[in-house]
């Protein structure tokens, strides 16, 4: 199974060195020299790390197969991705989106949506779902808000702060 990483940026500098958004908790693991990153919609297959290094809060990454500037425009917005097995993956309360994503949204017994994303950002993730009028919801994915994840039964049981649900509805709708 694949997992999604990183995306690749813009190139910096002439030497083929790149930009990445890094979408993993462990970059210094996933970008360490020799690690091989398979490359969706770009123009090889693979990429091999030569190095990376934090430039503020960019990550920047030498590939052994981006020799100069124009090279790494090639490679702009393609996807990286690892290979995982099983063992990698922890018993614990961390889910990757492809874990989560079509799963019914359950509050109080009833559907109230579908998961369509899982947004990771510094300071807490945040679940989005699609609720039953195509709105798009955005939920913090911690223990009070998201007590059960249960990807057998295919369902997310959500306890929502009062108001989330009916926060972009219409008056018509309320």
């Amino acid at each position: 199974m694949r997992l999604q990483v990183a995306r690749i940026g813009k190139p910096h500098g002439i030497r083929g060195e790149v930009t990445v958004q890094v979408l993993t908790d462990v970059p210094d693991d996933r970008f360490a020299p020799g690690e091989v990153l398979h490359v969706i919609d770009g123009p090889v297959k693979t990429l091999t790390v030569t190095k990376s290094r934090w430039n503020k809060t960019i990550l920047l990454v030498d590939f052994a197969e981006i020799k100069d500037r124009n090279v790494a425009e090639t490679f702009r917005q393609a996807h990286l991705e690892i290979e995982v097995t099983g063992e990698e993956e922890s018993a614990s309360d961390e889910w990757y989106e492809h874990e989560l994503l079509d799963l019914k949204v359950i509050h109080d017994g009833k559907q109230v949506g579908v998961i369509t994303a899982l947004r990771t950002n510094p300071a807490q993730d945040l679940l989005v779902f699609k609720d039953l009028n195509g709105e798009e919801v955005y939920l913090p994915f911690v223990d009070e808000f998201v007590p059960d994840v249960d990807p057998e039964a295919g369902t997310v049981t959500i306890t929502p702060p009062a108001g989330l649900l009916e926060l972009n509805q219409g008056e018509e709708e309320k």
